[in-house]
């Protein structure tokens, strides 16, 4: 097979800067490396490199490319037009020793945006892109697209079944093949999805022109999860604390937990206001990806509204899995506990000021809230009720964090290793991949025990029949 056909204008169309390095070098990559495949497949590889930037940071071959993915001559001309605060503004850090220095450092430079007015590292804080996995950071009128990330509105969602826990084991056959039925991962979605939700009708569909050519693969993708650490699973709940807020009994029941975000929708609006930010908002190297749209402006406007319905859109997602898992089982579930991460909230201070609250990576733990902080595939996840602690901005972890990149995982661990551990843990696993074993996560434990003055916690669940994207 010969040299792909790719020009420039096929890379800037998925999100390249126009006229950058990383066009030059990601087609050379693809011609020296990946010499059997189509265009099509090309093209797909690419646009997750420019969507997931995080995946390929330590990559061998795409490192060179994420590092000058958004550079272009015109900005590296302008690039001190704005200029960061000398000292950076104070922020809190939860769980502090088991937090790199490399996150630390990045958090140091957000609370440098003249924007800032404070932030918070969670305990589950790992190095990212623009603001670390985990941070918190709050504000003044002012939205950052790459601080909400670009799975907008990734979140958790649990159903509890009134079945009691030891149907797993009786009946993992069914539930197993249940599962694989009734979801779909990655690029798999359903032929007829359900259409029973307004979120497809909403006005800015309409409204907003960029969103009006994302409609239809909204539409396909409606109720399937995403690739890498999206997953659905059957589970042990196990409510300990008697005044749960749930109106459950302490003990255990079946449970279902799956964990996605807003699909194409939310990293094609991630991907176009963040290169509106950077046009508009020219921030030194190390700050570039922390640009900024002002909530007054109309791009700022169109940013909050999009983001919005791509929070929505995620949410509804989860409920047509939900749905379809409990027409299964022949139950609706008796309780239901929903957070999410990647995300900005118009949030008041105790001094009155309205600030811009960006979690990324992190989730809402504001007084009396309840959410759901997973572990990994074989470690209990937590239901907890937030305490809105000012310190964090009423923030909490959105999980147990990585413990070493994706790379490192493949480069760490065995297939066997992994199946070693599954097994150990009673742990069916259908698809999933070595770079999300749970020995590449931070123990769940830890993380728990560093937030306790953020969350308590009512309750756990534990993975058995844990379904993710196929091995790559």
């Amino acid at each position: 097979m010969g040299k792909l056909k790719l020009r420039s204008k096929d890379l800037e169309n998925i999100g390249f800067p126009r006229k950058s390095k990383a066009i030059g070098l990601a087609i050379n990559i693809l011609n020296k490396h990946y010499k059997r495949i189509n265009k099509t497949t090309a093209l797909n590889i690419l646009k997750r490199v420019v969507d997931f930037p995080d995946e390929f940071k330590t990559d061998p071959n795409w490192s060179t490319v994420v590092n000058d993915l958004y550079e272009t001559e015109e900005e590296t001309a302008l690039i001190q037009e704005m200029t960061l605060l000398e000292n950076a503004v104070a922020y809190e850090v939860f769980g502090r020793k088991n937090i790199s220095s490399n996150a630390k450092q990045q958090m140091e430079v957000a609370m440098k945006l003249p924007i800032t007015v404070g932030g918070a590292l969670m305990p589950d804080a790992h190095y990212g892109y623009g603001l670390p996995i985990g941070g918190v950071l709050a504000a003044k009128n002012a939205v950052i697209p790459y601080a909400v990330g670009m799975d907008i509105g990734c979140r958790m969602c649990l159903s509890v079944f009134d079945i009691s826990a030891d149907f797993i084991n009786r009946e993992r056959y069914q539930l197993t093949e249940a599962i694989k039925e009734h979801t779909r991962f990655g690029e798999k979605v359903f032929d007829k999805p359900i259409m029973d939700t307004p979120v497809l009708d909403r006005k800015e569909f309409r409204e907003i022109q960029f969103l009006k050519k994302f409609k239809d693969k909204a539409y396909k993708q409606l109720g399937s999860s995403g690739s890498g650490n999206h997953f659905v699973e059957f589970g042990i709940v196990e409510i300990t604390e008697p005044d749960n807020d749930l109106q459950l009994v302490t003990k255990q029941y079946l449970g279902l937990l799956s964990h996605s975000g807003s699909r194409g929708l939310g990293a094609n609006i991630a991907s176009n206001y963040t290169k509106i930010a950077r046009q508009k908002c020219f921030l030194p190297r190390q700050a570039q990806h922390l640009a900024w749209l002002g909530l007054d402006s109309e791009a700022g406007m169109e940013y909050w509204l999009a983001m919005n319905l791509a929070g929505d859109y995620a949410s509804a997602c989860h409920h047509q899995i939900h749905r379809r898992m409990a027409k299964v089982l022949g139950e609706s579930p008796i309780a239901m506990v929903e957070n999410h991460h990647n995300f900005a909230w118009k949030q008041r201070l105790e001094n009155g000021q309205q600030v811009i609250v960006h979690r990324k990576g992190a989730t809402p733990a504001n007084l009396g809230e309840l959410g759901i902080i997973p572990g990994s595939m074989t470690a209990p996840g937590f239901i907890v009720r937030g305490k809105g602690n000012p310190k964090s901005f009423n923030s909490a972890s959105h999980g147990a964090g990585r413990a070493m990149s994706r790379s490192q995982a493949k480069n760490s661990f065995t297939g066997s290793q992994m199946r070693k551990e599954l097994r150990k843990n009673s742990v069916k696993l259908i698809g999933g991949a070595i770079d999300e074993s749970p020995m590449a996560y931070k123990d769940i434990h830890k993380v728990m025990a560093a937030q306790t003055d953020l969350v308590d916690i009512l309750g756990t669940f534990t993975p058995k029949i844990v379904r993710m994207d196929r091995a790559k």
